[in-house]
C-alpha cells in the first residue's frame, strides 16, 4: 500500500517538527504495513517560488535521510501539495513538483464550489505538463459541492482522487459515505494526511483495517495495485 498524502517532511510546513518526529511517523506507518510513502509538504504559490520550494525541500530531505540512516523504512517519494490558483496550469516551473518516480501531482483544490473553469484547468494542467493530477483529500470539498454533476465533472477530467485516512474513521455518516464512494471506484488513492506523532498521526493501518472488514480484500487489493501501477508505470 502507498500512502499518497503526508506531512512527514521535518520544518517544511505545519506537519514535522523535527528529524525525529519524522522517523517515528515513517515507524508507525512501516508498522501499519505501508510499504511506499510520499513526501507532500504544502506548496503556496503566493509564499515562494517553485525554485526556493525544492531548495528548502532538498534541504529536509538530506536532513531526514541522515536521520534514518540504516533503518528499515518504507520506500521515500518526494512531492508537494500543491495548491490551485488560476492559470497554475500555464506555470511551467510547477513540473518539478511532480512526486518523484512518477509522473503525478497531488492538487489541494478551493474550499468552495469547483467553477467549471477549475475543471478545465486540471485537464490544461495534465496536458501541459504532461503529468496525472491527484486531487487531495476530496471529503474535505464535498460540503461546498452543490452541482449535481459534480462527480461527472471530476471524471472528465481524467484526474485521480485521493481520500484521507480520517474519512474512513470518523463520525458513521462520513465512514458510510467513504465506503460508497471507494465501492462506487469514485475514491482511487488513499493518504494519512499525517501531520505529527500528536497532531493528526499516521492512521491509515486502521483505515485499511474498516475497508477490509466492509468491502473485503479484493477492495483493498485494487487500491494498493493501482497506486504500485501508478510508479511502476514511469520506472
Amino acid at each position: 500500500m502507498v500512502d499518497f498524502h503526508t506531512h512527514i517532511l521535518p520544518k517544511m510546513d505545519d506537519g514535522s517538527r523535527s528529524s525525529e518526529e519524522s522517523v517515528a511517523m515513517l515507524r508507525m506507518l512501516a508498522e501499519q504495513g505501508i510499504k511506499r510513502v510520499v513526501l507532500t509538504p504544502h506548496y503556496y504559490p503566493e509564499a515562494e517560488s517553485p525554485e526556493d520550494f525544492l531548495r528548502r525541500r532538498a534541504a529536509s530531505f538530506d536532513r531526514l535521510q541522515k536521520a534514518i540512516g540504516e533503518q528499515p523504512l518504507p520506500a521515500l517519494h518526494l512531492g508537494a501539495e500543491v495548491r490551485y490558483y488560476d492559470g497554475f496550469s500555464h506555470t511551467p516551473s510547477l513540473a518539478g513538483l511532480m512526486i518523484s518516480g512518477s509522473r503525478l501531482m497531488l492538487l489541494e483544490m478551493p474550499f468552495t464550489g469547483w467553477e467549471p473553469r477549475m475543471f478545465r484547468e486540471i485537464e490544461r494542467a495534465q496536458q501541459n505538463f504532461g503529468c496525472q493530477i491527484i486531487l487531495a483529500h476530496i471529503e474535505r470539498y464535498l460540503r461546498f459541492q452543490k452541482d449535481a454533476h459534480f462527480w461527472e465533472n471530476v471524471q472528465q477530467t481524467g484526474a485521480l482522487v485521493q481520500a484521507n485516512a480520517e474519512f474512513f474513521l470518523s463520525s458513521m455518516l462520513a465512514r458510510r459515505q467513504a465506503i460508497h464512494l471507494l465501492r462506487q471506484g469514485r475514491v482511487h488513492l488513499l493518504g494519512s494526511d499525517c501531520h505529527g506523532i500528536q497532531k493528526r498521526p499516521p492512521r491509515l493501518g486502521e483505515a485499511i483495517h474498516r475497508i477490509g472488514r466492509c468491502l473485503g480484500c479484493d477492495a483493498l487489493d485494487a487500491v494498493a495495485w493501482r497506486g504500485q501501477r501508478l510508479f511502476k508505470s514511469y520506472t
